[in-house]
């Protein structure tokens, strides 16, 4: 029997009630029509790309968007039958779902459950109603109070919190009560991002070194980011706090319960390949990054049995990693995992001693106090993640 390849699938839903100010992602208000067309056509990629993966099994699948709960309860169906349908997805596969407060029901969720949905993220934010109105968010912290219910009566035990700190206006008091508030509920899981302003969105417009005023006019009011010394005093609170209560710090903006690491995201961080479906939706397969076309009317246009149709759209910036390329994404990926990089794991991937390749920049990282090797793996230390993104750059050439 042959040995299959692990594979991970990420579906792009790219539709939301309203894109938040500060969001650069793929995502747009959408009807039902044009929800219902992109499903149809979403369907018949996961068909078309089944049959280029048969030696992969699938270990997690994520939907993401947008919103992907915005979907009608029948057509979310249709897609989770399809993938089921069309990949060989091993009986433990983690299959993770995002879903907005106040877009998902008791019954939305019954339905996710049952097609075998396992883990829920839900997008807070912040449990301030004033800095939820100031990101652009559709909903309230009752409302989320109200949808987080509503996921643990439908039997969801895996359930993820997202969070965003550096909030116009927020204060270090804010922030920590908001952690003070979602610790509470015992999610398994939460992700704590500091806010990055986006070239591209409004808020880069209010809040970008070069922005432009004139084309963000409801954001004038806006109170001002809180300042570098406030921001880095909300990240180490983050730390400080959320293990304090129980979450242990896996990855730079991750904390967990034990037992409930996010497998689809380190899957990412440790090279394992991917395939992703939808519209913009990226890949990495046997060495080579590919996309889907963000446009939505080419997307729902092509003829996805036609060979030819299918390489442009479904295949743009087609590009195949250089060894070098890829030692280099697997060492700054990979660091962002407080385990760091297993230096077995460099020779089981590459064939070559971790040393024979970054054995300088190793020892002049290690003489900074910026990262250390302990139990077979390369890490940053704690002030090592402080200057993450110039030690990952040290990588790269």
């Amino acid at each position: 029997m042959m040995n299959k390849k692990n594979l991970e699938i990420y579906v792009h839903i790219p539709f939301c009630a309203r894109k938040c100010a500060y969001c650069d992602f793929l995502s747009f208000p959408g009807n039902q029509q044009m929800q219902r067309d992109y499903t149809e056509k979403l369907i018949e990629e996961i068909k078309c790309q089944s049959a280029k993966v048969k030696e992969y099994q699938v270990i997690s699948v994520f939907i993401g968007g947008g919103t992907p709960s915005i979907l009608s309860i029948g057509d979310m169906a249709a897609v989770l039958h399809a993938l089921r349908e069309a990949f060989e997805i091993l009986p433990g596969a983690e299959i993770t779902m995002e879903v907005n407060p106040g877009t998902v029901t008791a019954e939305a969720l019954s339905c996710y459950r049952e097609a075998g949905v396992k883990r829920i993220s839900m997008g807070l934010q912040s449990a301030d109603d004033k800095e939820l109105r100031y990101l652009g968010r559709i909903h309230t912290y009752d409302e989320f109070l109200k949808s987080y219910q509503r996921v643990r009566m439908a039997g969801f035990d895996n359930v993820n919190v997202d969070l965003i700190s550096a909030i116009p206006g927020q204060t270090l008091e804010s922030w920590k009560n908001t952690l003070k508030k979602v610790t509470m509920l015992k999610p398994e899981h939460i992700s704590a991002y500091s806010l990055i302003v986006e070239k591209g969105t409004p808020y880069f417009d209010r809040y970008g070194e070069h922005g432009n005023m004139e084309k963000c006019h409801s954001l004038k009011s806006l109170p001002d980011l809180p300042d570098e010394d406030t921001e880095r005093e909300m990240y180490y609170l983050t730390q400080e706090f959320l293990n304090e209560q129980g979450y242990e710090r896996y990855e730079i903006s991750n904390f967990s319960k034990s037992g409930y690491e996010c497998r689809h995201n380190i899957g990412y961080w440790t090279g394992v390949e991917y395939l992703g479906l939808g519209l913009g939706a990226a890949s990495y397969l046997n060495g080579c990054r590919f996309h889907n076309t963000p446009a939505l009317d080419e997307y729902c246009s092509a003829r996805l049995d036609q060979d030819e149709a299918f390489q442009r759209v479904l295949r743009q910036e087609f590009e195949q990693l250089t060894i070098e390329e890829k030692m280099e994404e697997y060492m700054f990926l990979g660091l962002r995992l407080m385990k760091g990089v297993s230096a077995q794991g460099f020779v089981s991937n590459f064939g070559h001693n971790i040393r024979s390749v970054y054995g300088m920049v190793l020892d002049a990282m290690e003489e900074e106090g910026l990262m250390e090797y302990k139990d077979g793996y390369y890490r940053l230390t704690s002030r090592g993640i402080d200057f993450s993104n110039y030690v990952m750059s040290r990588f790269l050439k």
